[in-house]
């Protein structure tokens, strides 16, 4: 059965790096309707990072770089069943001015009884919202980083990323655009990762 979260309610995103746990962020849930998930991450979310493992590709980036907790306005993320990228919206300034669409590429949402598993995978699409077209973010560092973190992966990535470029350039609209205004509700706050988040089972790709 489906696990379904309640709008409101606490969601942990988690990404699984080669059977181990490397990132979690408790999100909000916006709106669950078993196919479409979509969630928040408010300005102040914790990122967690496991305290062990084996680690075959490194630490993640973030922990490396001392990024503690999410900045800014938050971050609204749209998930399919089945899909192997997300939707993020992102918004900045005093007048929370929508920013674009960026196509994140990632592993397909696994639902979990805390929220769902995924795995970025470095290279992405960005659409301005003053821009007449997208651009590809992160190649560089996706083909030199892509080998270890996704191994035998690298060529069904790529077809992603066409895939979503060919349906933009064919004014392809898979994505309800009203989201760009949306606000969150203003009694929202910060939420806690739950205890045991690392070893909560988890299915790895």
């Amino acid at each position: 059965m489906t696990t379904r979260f309640q709008p409101g309610g606490t969601v942990v995103r988690r990404e699984i790096m080669r059977g181990e746990p490397w990132i979690a962020i408790p999100q909000i849930c916006v709106h669950d309707d078993g196919d479409l998930l979509v969630t928040y991450t408010p300005g102040g979310s914790p990122f967690g990072y496991p305290g062990s493992g084996a680690f075959p590709v490194g630490r993640h980036p973030w922990m490396l770089a001392g990024s503690t907790h999410w900045r800014g306005h938050g971050r609204l993320e749209l998930h399919w069943t089945g899909v192997e990228h997300s939707v993020f919206l992102f918004w900045a300034g005093d007048g929370r001015e929508f920013q674009g669409w960026y196509f994140n590429l990632e592993d397909a949402p696994r639902r979990t009884p805390i929220g769902f598993d995924t795995l970025d995978h470095e290279l992405d699409v960005w659409w301005a919202a003053d821009a007449e077209t997208y651009v590809f973010k992160d190649v560089e560092e996706f083909e030199e980083t892509g080998p270890a973190r996704y191994p035998g992966r690298m060529a069904e990535i790529r077809a992603e990323a066409d895939r979503i470029a060919a349906r933009l350039d064919a004014g392809d609209h898979w994505w309800d655009k009203s989201w760009a205004d949306w606000a969150p509700d203003p009694a929202w706050s910060p939420r806690t990762l739950p205890e045991g988040w690392t070893t909560l089972p988890f299915e790895a790709r």
